[in-house]
């Protein structure tokens, strides 16, 4: 049972549980001031605390180990349909252990090589892997995933413009501005900042040719940063609007809800009929991105996915209304 509730406590997000929250607040409490150390390191004026820096960076990172072997030691309720050892391996492997590991590796590690120095900026991402469990991150992760393809081809036309851009610039820039304009790729930084419309004005044509063709360079890059701008926008309207229809569609029907499932989520990679069979769970609808889908008994329920259920309290009022009728 102790071990139980240890990995009940440490179990991010877990909301219910109130020392499991608080713990959670601890942990974030204790990566800032780790983070902080590590930015406070870098001034010279804070040269007489670097004593007291240091403590505080071995005390945090103390922290960091102890959470880390608990969470080695409790894997086998994480994922209780592997072996024990097989489960801490699993853990090892996932994103949290990963990230985890390189928390804590640069304190251990030679400060001298840059490549371990570099590894402390990781600590960073432990913010992520606590955020990462709660709403709010979820459905930006969730838009990110939906709307990936198109994503993707948005970059890909940009770097398409960037190449042809810096192949044209430098075939009119290249022998007013040799130094700066020394190969086709030497105006990729250039074509960057201004399709990204940073304009750095480090490096800029000389020539009238090469001003008109930077003019319209640099509308087609308002245009070029506007297409993943607007589709990640698109996608978190769709988001917000398919969750208050799907609040609003019940809203009156007490009996009815809906269930959110993630990766955390026992229901995640189960079919339709297990769940039925094994919890009694009558599934009205299961909404998966954009669409609406009939719950068949072989449909395998993934993440990210809303499930419309109806509950017992109903049925059991309908079974009641039966017998009495008889």
């Amino acid at each position: 049972m102790t071990k139980k509730r240890i990995f009940d406590i440490i179990q991010i997000g877990n909301t219910e549980d109130v020392p499991s929250r608080l713990f959670d607040w601890f942990i974030v409490a204790v990566i800032i001031l780790n983070i902080l150390t590590m930015f406070l390191k870098t001034f010279d004026a804070m040269a007489p605390v670097y004593p007291l820096l240091r403590v505080i960076e071995l005390v945090t990172t103390g922290i960091f180990c102890v959470e880390y072997v608990l969470r080695i030691w409790t894997a086998d309720l994480l994922y209780p349909d592997r072996s024990p050892a097989k489960a801490r391996l699993r853990f090892l492997r996932s994103f949290d252990g990963v990230v985890d590991l390189l928390t804590i590796l640069p304190v251990f590690l030679l400060d001298g090589f840059i490549v371990f120095r570099m590894l402390r900026v990781v600590r960073i991402f432990h913010l992520f892997r606590i955020n990462a469990q709660y709403d709010s991150f979820q459905v930006i992760t969730g838009v990110l995933y939906e709307k990936r393809n198109q994503i993707l081809s948005s970059l890909f036309i940009i770097i398409v413009l960037m190449l042809a851009s810096s192949l044209c610039m430098y075939g009119v820039e290249h022998d007013a501005q040799p130094e700066h304009f020394r190969n086709a790729f030497s105006g990729i930084w250039w074509s960057m900042s201004t399709l990204l419309t940073v304009g750095y004005g480090d490096i800029y044509p000389v020539t009238a040719v090469g001003k008109a063709m930077a003019i319209v360079i640099a509308f087609l890059g308002v245009g070029a940063v506007a297409i993943p701008t607007g589709i990640i926008s698109a996608g978190f309207v769709e988001q917000y609007s398919k969750n208050e229809h799907a609040s609003a569609a019940f809203q009156d029907v007490s009996e009815v809800g809906e269930i959110l499932i993630d990766k955390e989520n026992e229901l995640c990679g189960m079919e339709i009929g297990e769940i039925r069979a094994e919890y009694g769970m009558m599934i009205l609808l299961l909404l998966r991105g954009d669409l609406t889908v009939l719950p068949r008994p072989e449909l395998t329920v993934q993440e990210h996915d809303i499930l419309i259920v109806r509950s017992d309290k109903l049925q059991k009022k309908q079974q009641g209304r039966k017998r009495a009728r008889r």
